[in-house]
């Protein structure tokens, strides 16, 4: 009985995606990350290199540092979520002294037990090795002598430097694994680990070395375009999931939507329903505009104290397992659109329609945005607020459509729509109290925004759980939310 209880157990778990310590254990698998570097060697030029580094720690204030995240790409092909990391990818085995082939190395930062018990276990060597499956991972300290006859290659690629991040004064931090490799490849020198010695830049007109580096700091990035552009089942699976939070969000907050409400507390509610479902964190800062603040296209501060009777843009996305949607909703908060709030939504929704459809294998990434302004401009024409195209345009001043993945802008190469791409298809409408137009048009911003996968057959809308016509919408706002009930004490 209790060998019987024990299986049940391990298969409900299984079945919710858990590990027995209570942890997720739907991630990528090593195996997927794996498989990425793979492909990522397939494409390389031939006797080339690319080496990668590890996202910043970045200072919040004093001695508080932001959540850390990691760089999309380095967590792409490793799965590593620490700071402080290299990764090198060789397009064809490398023979050493000391290994016999070598087609990659990992450079992770050492287990410090003081330092884990401030902030967390590290995975250390054996972990990049057991969990992550590299058969070839070092102490950071390594790097900084890694013995890799850079000037070897036909083409060393790497991210061109952004230089924010910092000196933390501990050996093998981002700040010395960066200034090694540029000593490596000869962009500075006088770089010295023992006493940090200040980095003097190599003059590229000085008659340096004989021996030059053949560096490239474009090519890696268009490499990673293309195969990020294209999702994998794996990760389908996790940005599906996404999406569909983000679209348990926008259900909620409009059966718990009124005018009482404050932008941050709509906020709030779709945040405590990503997290109810499990998202670590938000895929970007969350956008929640009432009435003018919603012209503003990336209005963060979500400062009103009552959205009032306003239409409310919640433009907001989670973000699990690392993959971010990215959906878009427009309400009234008093549950019934006006007739002119009404007018505008009606055009966006017809708009966007049109951009769905368009949203098909061969098409450009043009086309979505191609079809929806043309019904955005012919609305706005049609109901006076333009004359023409060229006018219609100050009210449509986005883009329709972008990827998404580990990015809430994904890359990619912006060429033709290929099956298994996910894409947004948000087109708005913004008339900033002010514009040129009748005023009863005034402070009425409308965007609706979907995340379509594109697949052989046809466009899918993954987040069409969040109702998007206005007749729906206003439908759903008559039912009672599970938060209705919340009510706290007063502070006053």
């Amino acid at each position: 009985m209790r060998l019987l209880f024990t299986i049940l157990i391990t298969l409900i778990l299984s079945f919710l995606g858990m590990a027995q310590n209570g942890t997720p254990e739907d991630y990528l698998s090593k195996e997927f990350h794996k498989e990425r570097r793979d492909a990522l060697r397939a494409n390389m030029p031939a006797n080339s290199v690319a080496v990668f580094f590890a996202n910043p720690v970045r200072n919040r204030a004093n001695d508080v540092e932001y959540v850390y995240h990691q760089d999309p790409n380095f967590y792409y092909l490793t799965g590593y979520k620490e700071p402080h990391a290299v990764l090198v990818i060789f397009s064809e085995p490398q023979n050493t002294s000391e290994e016999n082939s070598v087609n990659e190395k990992f450079y992770v930062q050492q287990r410090n037990a003081q330092a884990e018990q401030w902030t967390g276990r590290r995975l250390g060597t054996e972990g990049a090795k057991a969990e992550l499956g590299f058969d070839n991972a070092y102490n950071g300290n390594e790097f900084l002598d890694s013995n890799i006859d850079f000037a070897s290659f036909d083409k060393v690629m790497y991210a061109d430097f952004r230089d924010d991040y910092r000196d933390t004064r501990d050996e093998a931090d981002l700040y010395d694994l960066v200034q090694s490799f540029k000593t490596q490849i000869k962009l500075i020198n006088n770089y010295t680990i023992e006493n940090k010695t200040e980095a003097i830049e190599v003059d590229a007109n000085a008659d340096m070395e004989a021996e030059t580096i053949k560096t490239d700091t474009r090519t890696l990035s268009r490499l990673m375009a293309g195969l990020r552009e294209i999702k994998t089942a794996d990760e389908l699976v996790l940005l599906k999931k996404a999406v569909r939070i983000s679209a348990m969000g926008q259900r909620e907050i409009m059966k718990a939507m009124h005018p009482g409400m404050s932008e941050t507390e709509v906020q709030g509610v779709h945040e405590y329903i990503y997290k109810k479902y499990g998202s670590e964190y938000e895929g970007y800062p969350s956008i929640v505009g009432a009435g003018n603040n919603g012209c503003v296209l990336h209005y963060i501060e979500n400062s009103k104290m009552k959205v009032e009777n306003d239409l409310v843009l919640m433009d907001l996305g989670a973000e699990y397992h690392g993959y971010t949607a990215d959906v878009t909703r427009t309400i009234p908060a008093n549950g019934k659109f006006s007739d002119a709030q009404k007018a505008i939504y009606d055009i966006v929704y017809d708009a966007q329609e049109a951009g769905i459809k368009a949203t098909v294998i061969g098409n450009t990434m043009q086309s979505p945005d191609t079809a929806a302004r043309a019904v955005v401009y012919q609305g706005l024409i049609d109901l006076g607020i333009a004359k023409n195209a060229t006018e219609a345009r100050q009210y449509f001043p986005h883009g329709t459509s972008h990827h998404i993945g580990l990015d809430v802008h994904d890359p990619g190469t912006y060429g033709q729509l290929q099956a298994n791409m996910v894409i947004t298809v948000e087109p708005g409408i913004y008339i900033p109290i002010g514009s040129d137009c009748d005023p009863k048009w005034h402070g009425i911003a409308v965007r609706i925004e979907d995340d379509i996968l594109i697949t052989e057959n046809g466009p899918i809308n993954l987040s069409a759980e969040a109702p998007r016509t206005s007749s729906e919408i206003e439908k759903l706002m008559t039912k009672k939310s599970v938060l209705n009930g919340l009510e706290l004490p007063s502070l006053d």
